[in-house]
């Protein structure tokens, strides 16, 4: 299956509980008009697009619709497109410009972050041919610790690891320095994601931070959040909260084949302004895909 129609497949509940509802409302009426602008409203905030990014598209939408004359629904649909693209913000590749680059991966249990990892490493060894190796610095759980041993022996790269409740900054010592003797092209750490205690995270994150800046002195970095769409404006009040307690420089969306609240990216980049890299649109290995923002509205509608 090609990305578009895999992309298409993961986004079929949004697009059938809200997305189609959309298309058929632009079918329905003959002119472009204030009922139908209102209706399109309700449409957008079922479909966790929120509140205030919903007002921003439909006054976006209306001055368009003015200014450009557009008196056709079906012309007023490809505006929204338009808009909805535009909203988004472009298309950001992970920065990877250093040998060995440092991702940092954090987010709470539950979210995918172990599996995403993994789906990452692969796409960026397989796709990409980059020497890949994976730090497992979330020792607060042994769970968390072998299931990332199990993936990294299934994706086929290294890791490093220590035992559980070891000191995470220690484990990141090994991985840099192992990643450096190795010529790894991409070290993928894993943290805990304890926002709970927001100031031991702070400080953990902190501790890291100095390990690789002292390790890896001017190495391109990125810190990727990881946040389950299904859980909708929630996952934005989540991204709030962790981006005070660190220094977020993008997302990853997982889940959005199992959620009728796809417009949750919409809200995102209005209330945090972090683009998105990768969506997860399905369990398997390759259902990781970077995240390309015509695709995603395309698929939304078609």
């Amino acid at each position: 299956m090609g990305f578009f129609e895999k992309l298409k497949q993961g986004l079929s509940k949004t697009k059938e509980s809200v997305f189609a509802k959309v298309d058929d409302l632009f079918k329905s009426f003959v002119k472009v008009d204030e009922d139908l602008l209102e209706e399109l409203e309700e449409l957008l905030i079922t479909a966790d697009v929120g509140f205030e990014t919903t007002e921003e598209i439909i006054d976006q939408l209306r001055e368009k619709i003015k200014d450009e004359r557009i008196s056709d629904p079906e012309q007023a649909k490809s505006a929204l497109k338009e808009i909805l693209v535009g909203l988004i913000g472009e298309n950001q590749p992970l920065k990877l410009d250093s040998k060995p680059s440092v991702i940092l991966v954090i987010g709470v249990n539950g979210v995918g972050k172990t599996t995403s990892i993994a789906k990452m490493a692969r796409l960026l060894k397989e796709d990409q041919g980059k020497k890949v190796m994976l730090a497992a610095a979330d020792t607060f759980r042994a769970a968390a610790i072998d299931q990332l041993s199990i993936w990294a022996d299934r994706v086929g790269v290294d890791i490093v690891k220590h035992e559980e409740g070891s000191d995470p900054a220690a484990v990141v010592f090994d991985a840099v320095n192992a990643a450096k003797k190795r010529e790894a092209d991409v070290l993928i750490i894993d943290t805990a994601g304890r926002l709970h205690n927001k100031k031991n995270l702070m400080n953990e994150l902190a501790k890291i931070d100095r390990v690789i800046n002292r390790e890896l002195p001017g190495c391109t970095r990125e810190t990727l959040l990881i946040l389950d769409s299904t859980t909708g404006q929630n996952a934005v009040n989540q991204a709030k909260e962790f981006k005070n307690a660190a220094d977020i420089t993008a997302l990853i969306l997982t889940k959005l084949d199992g959620t009728a609240k796809g417009g949750i990216i919409f809200s995102i980049k209005k209330e945090l302004d972090l683009p998105v890299k990768f969506i997860g649109v399905g369990e398997k290995a390759d259902d990781l895909q970077p995240f390309d923002r015509q695709s995603f509205v395309e698929a939304l509608f078609e």
